[in-house]
Order: C-alpha cells, then structure tokens, then sequence
C-alpha cells in the first residue's frame, strides 16, 4: 500500500514539475540571437513551437531598429502607421500569454520590406511539435520551402529540467 502511495504521489507530482517548467524563452534570430538585417525570420520561426508562457526577446541597436506589433495587414504591408505596441529599447521581451500569431516589423524605414518582419505563431502544449503552418519566409535570402522543425534549445531544456526534478523528488520520496 505504501508503495502504491508512493508511486501516486511521485506521478502527481511529476506532471506538476512538467508543466510547471514548460516556459521558454527565445532570442529572435537565434543563434546570432538579435533584431538585425540578413537573418531569415520566417525560417527560424518556423523552427521553434511557441506555447502560451514562453517569451521572445529582441535585442538591437535602438538608434538602427525598433520593434512594432502589427496587425496581420499592416504585417503584410510593411506598414508602420498604426501599431498595436512599439518598443525602443534594444532588450524587448514580449510575453506570449497566449495562443494565437502575433506580427512584427521594424517600424525604420525600408527595414521590414528588406526582411525584417516575423510571425510568431503560438500553439496549445499539446500541440504536435511541428507547426502546422510555417511563418512564410520573408527578405532577401527567403527560400521557397524552409527548412524542416529542428528542436529548440529552449524544448531540449524544459525536458532535462522537468526530468532532473522528477528524479530529484524520487530520490526524496524513497
């Protein structure tokens, strides 16, 4: 009985520890890891599943760049007249409470139609691991077809963070 107790506890205990660590957070650009001309958004976007409680951080230059939330249109268009949020200081974390795609733009001029726009694309947990609709690939170095989901520092994290809090709380309980 007390070993069936045990067990319950440790399983209970687990999911807590797992989904109490899934929050991650993403440099925009990674690995150069910055809000900068040459760098394919769509692709590396495309590459990461976004899920409700991880951030995103865009680190720049604020007298080059700045960041701009957009609605899909302005997104589309390159425009800058009406954003939903403007940022200015070079280390912007933006959180992403939840689910849904999220546009931004550099709001300099010419930046964002010479690439510097991105998508983030945010999806349940429980979510396949794939996105099922890559951010489109946008600049001048943009492929037709982006290369395919590679896991994410941030995913490979929350794993080896969860698992080493489950095996620490066995070693307590046994």
């Amino acid at each position: 009985m007390a070993a069936a107790m045990k067990i319950t506890l440790l399983a209970v205990a687990a999911m807590a520890v797992l989904s109490s660590v899934s929050a991650a957070t993403y440099n925009v650009g990674e690995p150069a890891g910055e809000w900068a001309f040459g760098i394919n958004y769509g692709s590396w976007a495309s590459s990461k599943q976004f899920i409700p409680g991880d951030s995103i951080v865009f680190k720049y230059s604020p007298q080059a760049h700045d960041v701009l939330e957009v609605s899909k249109a302005d997104y589309d268009s390159c425009s800058a007249a009406s954003p939903i949020t403007t940022l200015k200081t070079g280390n912007d974390v933006v959180a992403l409470p939840a689910t849904g795609t999220r546009y931004f733009i550099c709001g300099f001029a010419g930046h964002c139609t010479a690439g510097m726009k991105v998508a983030i694309d945010v999806v349940s947990a429980s979510s396949p691991s794939t996105p099922s609709s890559p951010a489109p690939a946008s600049g001048p170095s943009a492929s037709n077809s982006p290369p395919p989901p590679s896991p994410s520092a941030a995913t490979s994290v929350r794993v080896t963070a969860g698992l080493g809090l489950v095996v620490l709380l066995a070693g307590l309980m046994a």
